[in-house]
């Protein structure tokens, strides 16, 4: 699975590569971790935002919110579903994948703005702010943290809980970790372009609503995050550590690399984080 990552990715997403074919690239890419059985799926809006609804085979109310990676630059709903529909699956919830606006056809703050309108539409829809969730991948784990800051800004209600999963939180590369067996997904020269794709014009990359690392992360939700030791966004995650004022539940998995939860139905090691995900919203009261 390690060889097979490494060309798929390393091999092929990079800055050499042009964009569009990038994206038709990761479409196929991603055909290959096969979906949770038995999980309903159906496009929709979430205001003037498109989405994609996924159910699985029991409703408990809750609704994740979820925001795919892809370095700004790529990715759909259709292109995680080897995650959502299993956090469907075993949580129980409905999961909402929210088809933001993508870099360089539409920067900062596109991306966030439309998860931000996605969020407010749910409220507005009469969901109960302590029955949703916000989750994502990568860039997504930026946006989940990016959007969860500007709720708090903003006074509206929080979720009940955040998830990330290897997340983007410093989009100045100051925090990058060299893993000795390397990782097989994510390219430092391939990241760099999503970043300057998505940032563009902004002059700090260190400013908080970009990379949530230097944020103050006070009265955030409760948050789980999980990440590989093989990747080089692991420094990324432990730095999250440094605030003692966010409730942070931070999993490390030996050997595994940049957001490998998308081998949930290949991997063993995968399908197990996945299902402490779920337990970790048990606990928040999913049910």
């Amino acid at each position: 699975m390690r060889g097979v990552t490494r060309v798929l990715f390393r091999g092929l997403m990079r800055p050499a590569v042009p964009l569009l074919m990038q994206r038709a690239l990761l479409r196929l890419a991603t055909l290959l971790p096969p979906r949770a059985r038995g999980v309903a799926i159906r496009p929709g809006r979430l205001g003037e935002v498109p989405c994609e609804w996924l159910q699985g085979a029991r409703d408990n109310g809750w609704v994740v919110l979820y925001l795919h990676g892809g370095a700004f630059v790529l990715g759909s709903p259709r292109t995680h579903r080897a995650i959502t529909s299993h956090l469907a699956s075993l949580s129980g919830a409905r999961v909402c994948a929210v088809d933001y606006r993508l870099a360089p056809e539409h920067p900062w703050p596109a991306a966030v703005d439309d998860a931000l309108s996605a969020y407010r539409a749910l409220l507005a829809q009469g969901r109960p702010a302590d029955q949703l969730v916000i989750a994502g991948d990568s860039a997504g784990g930026q946006l989940t943290l990016s959007l969860a800051l500007r709720l708090r800004e903003a006074g509206l209600p929080l979720p009940a809980a955040l998830v990330c999963f290897s997340p983007v939180s410093d989009l100045s590369g100051a925090t990058w970790h060299e893993p000795p067996a390397g990782d097989p997904l994510l390219g430092r020269a391939w990241l760099e372009q999503g970043v300057r794709s998505y940032c563009a014009g902004q002059p700090d990359l260190c400013a908080a609503w970009l990379s949530p690392r230097y944020a103050s992360l006070h009265d955030l939700p409760p948050l789980l995050v999980q990440v590989g030791s093989d990747e080089h966004l692991l420094t990324q995650s432990l730095a999250l550590q440094e605030h003692a004022e966010l409730a942070l539940r931070l999993e490390v998995y030996p050997g595994q690399w940049h957001v490998f939860q998308i081998n949930c139905g290949l991997l063993q090691v995968a399908r197990l984080a996945m299902q402490r995900v779920a337990a970790f919203l048990k606990e928040q009261g999913c049910q």
